[in-house]
């Protein structure tokens, strides 16, 4: 139902061409309309001339309203209503132009121009001009279903003075200059808002008329709020927002499951099972629009990292091998591998091609990302192989009171070499076994060890075993030569002894530590007589001997004793005291002499 607002009987503007003269004889008030229909609040100029006979001079010129037959009337200029709103724009010969500024309805009167001359000249221009004031209405149907036709009309109480152009405002956007109605056919929800009114180079405007336009949902969208990066454990708020009339019903949906209903949708303390897609869907009475899909990535730092080996459960050496890495994450982790704590490859896939035994070792992938790190599980991966590097030790070499040599197979090898075979060089068979060996004659020995996977020889290396009768050569002849060197060195220190009562050429301060060098080793040149005793000439070639002084003064006298069954010659001790006191001094010390 269309609403509209009558326009009231009103004093129509009139523009007349002619001049409306109000005059008598010579004295003439001319006003150049005599219906103004201003709007409220606005501006209005009332034009006027008059004349007045020849000889006479304008003593006063002023504006009345309503004036009142055999009354003076006042002057506009002296009442307060208009003091600040009444403007005279003429002058006191022919003009008579007035302006009434922020005109309302209370300033709705006729008013008329009034002048004096010197000669008791008096004169009103009446009848005079009515001013009606009016305001803007606008009339619009209060809702229209989209697609229909609508029309909007301007209206006022009184047809405006001159042609005014009219302006039309949608949400305080302008529109178009255009008449006083306003027509859209095939009305748009784009179309639904405030619409008001206003003339060109006024001020005042319609009020505000709601055209209520109703349809479907559309422009149905999902905003997110919080940070931009979603983390585990925060709280989370997807709002619905949809444009429709009237507003629609919403309902939340991830992937094809409802979960909620309401234009709010929050998740607290959000988690890795709530990413994926959420859409809303907005339902009214005319139709039914679904969101575009908005995906909630919630990110984490790494966990759940393992590694996977592809191949046999046994690597052997020369293998391919591939370790994978797998990890739970967001955003996706990057990879880093080590061998115990030595970084080795970056990546996903670690390939190993041609495995050897340096590969053997703790492998682990490392996962990072920029929320965090994890290490997985270490693996171990044991490439087996056959005994490689074979080798002999000889552990004892045959030499001096030796009638076998022992041998030791070395090997390298995965699973350990278990089973060990050895053999004499141009032999057939093995001579023993085990890891151990020994050989009892001299030849060319290699042995040979075995695991699950192989078997590999070693070089071969020789061994000399010596016989039981060299051995008693030796044990004879080393015993010999001991017995000798032992004679001679006893009957050198005799023959040292016996020279010191014959007057060797030794000094009491050579032979004895002097005061303060007590321990010090001493030297001196001795010149022994030739002795007598046959054992003793063989002494004579002995160029260097060793004496060593004791304090036991029992061992001495037992010194003394075998040096003169050595050497019949008196022997000339020192004073027994001197002496005590002064080996009391050297203590152990060792004297070294020449003997010549």
């Amino acid at each position: 139902m269309l609403m509209w607002l009558r326009m009231a009987p009103a004093l129509h503007l009139i523009f007349l061409l002619i001049i409306h003269r109000v005059s008598g004889a010579d004295w003439v008030v001319n006003y150049k309309s005599l219906h103004i229909c201003a709007l409220k609040n606005s501006s209005v100029i009332i034009s006027c001339t008059y004349k007045y006979p020849n000889g006479h001079q304008i003593m006063k010129v002023y504006w009345t309203k309503n004036p009142v037959k055999d009354v003076e009337p006042p002057d506009l200029s002296e009442d307060p209503e208009y003091s600040q709103r009444l403007q005279y724009l003429g002058d006191k010969k022919q003009n008579c132009t007035i302006r009434l500024s922020h005109v309302t309805k209370k300033v709705e009167h006729e008013y008329c121009f009034r002048f004096t001359t010197d000669k008791d000249g008096k004169w009103l221009g009446s009848p005079g001009v009515i001013l009606s004031v009016t305001d803007l209405q606008l009339e619009s149907p209060e809702r229209v279903t989209e697609g229909d036709s609508v029309r909007l009309t301007c209206k006022s109480s009184c047809k405006l003075t001159d042609t005014p152009t009219f302006i039309w405002y949608r949400n305080s956007h302008t529109l178009t200059n255009i008449g006083d109605e306003l027509n859209i056919s095939s009305v748009r929800r784009e179309d639904a808002g405030r619409y008001r009114c206003a003339v060109h180079g006024h001020t005042l405007t319609s009020p505000d008329v709601y055209l209520n336009v109703t349809y479907p949902p559309k422009s149905v969208s999902v905003s997110i709020s919080g940070s931009a990066v979603i983390m585990s454990g925060d709280s989370v708020a997807l709002s619905c927002s949809s444009d429709s009339n009237p507003p629609a019903e919403i309902n939340w949906f991830k992937g094809e499951t409802s979960v909620r209903s309401g234009r709010i949708f929050s998740i607290s303390k959000i988690s890795s099972d709530d990413s994926g897609e959420y859409k809303c869907r907005a339902r009214n009475d005319h139709g039914v629009k679904y969101s575009d899909p908005v995906t909630l990535d919630v990110q984490y730092a790494p966990k759940n990292i393992s590694v996977s080996i592809s191949g046999s459960a046994v690597i052997m050496s020369g293998d391919s091998v591939t370790l994978s890495c797998s990890s739970d994450s967001n955003p996706p982790a990057d990879f880093s591998w080590f061998k115990g704590e030595t970084s080795v490859r970056s990546g996903r896939i670690f390939s190993i091609s041609n495995i050897s035994s340096d590969d053997s070792g703790e492998y682990k992938c490392r996962a990072r990302n920029e929320h965090g790190e994890k290490n997985s599980d270490p693996v171990t991966l044991d490439v087996q192989y056959p005994p490689k590097s074979i080798s002999v030790s000889v552990t004892d070499s045959g030499q001096l009171f030796s009638d076998s040599v022992s041998l030791m197979c070395i090997s390298d090898s995965n699973s350990p070499a278990l089973n060990f075979s050895w053999f004499k060089e141009n032999q057939s068979s093995a001579v023993g076994s085990g890891q151990s060996f020994s050989a009892v004659q001299s030849g060319r020995f290699y042995c040979e060890a075995h695991n699950p996977h192989g078997a590999q020889r070693s070089d071969a290396v020789t061994v000399t075993v010596h016989q039981h009768a060299e051995r008693n050569i030796i044990i004879i002849t080393a015993t010999s030569g001991g017995l000798f060197i032992f004679i001679i060195i006893l009957c050198l220190i005799k023959k040292q002894r016996s020279g010191e009562s014959e007057g060797l050429s030794v000094t009491q301060n050579d032979l004895y530590s002097a005061p303060g060098s007590a321990g010090d080793a001493l030297y001196a040149s001795v010149n022994p007589k030739r002795g007598r005793a046959a054992e003793c000439r063989d002494a004579e070639e002995i160029q260097y001997s060793t004496v060593r002084y004791h304090r036991d003064t029992q061992m001495k006298r037992e010194e003394e004793e075998e040096q003169r069954q050595c050497d019949d010659t008196p022997v000339q001790q020192p004073d027994q005291d001197h002496r005590r006191s002064n080996a009391e001094r050297v203590e152990d010390s060792v004297i070294y002499s020449s003997v010549r």
